[in-house]
């Protein structure tokens, strides 16, 4: 399963697999299962949002969806973006329910409105 976000003009697939833990790992030098519950705290205070780790952990998953694909670093995906409106954040939410839902547990559940598969 497979979850469709919208940045900006751009559509983006994120995949919360083994493999987008280890893309992270790679990139980033952190856990991104660590990072993502660290952000657990944002749904109550938002002022402990970190944009840049969301963008992170949407990277990774976005490559892991690309398995086998070229696929750029982080700084030139970022370029790649174009702008970001930070005040829909309807892309954030969905990108951490997606990393919630494949790294701690909620697989075995029936898929959510807006999950698609491939």
């Amino acid at each position: 399963m497979a979850t469709e976000i919208k940045i900006g003009e751009k559509e983006i697939r994120l995949r919360a697999t083994p493999l987008a833990l280890l893309y992270y790992k790679q990139e980033f030098g952190s856990d991104l299962l660590g990072d993502l519950i660290k952000m657990q705290d944002v749904a109550q205070d938002v002022s402990k949002i970190d944009t840049v780790a969301c963008l992170q952990f949407i990277w990774a998953m976005n490559k892991a969806d690309n398995y086998g694909k070229p696929f750029p670093s982080f700084e030139k995906w970022l370029v790649e973006l174009g702008s970001i409106d930070f005040s829909d954040p309807s892309f954030l939410v969905a990108a951490l329910e997606e990393g919630a839902d494949g790294f701690l547990g909620g697989r075995n559940r029936a898929a959510p409105p807006g999950r698609i598969g491939k």
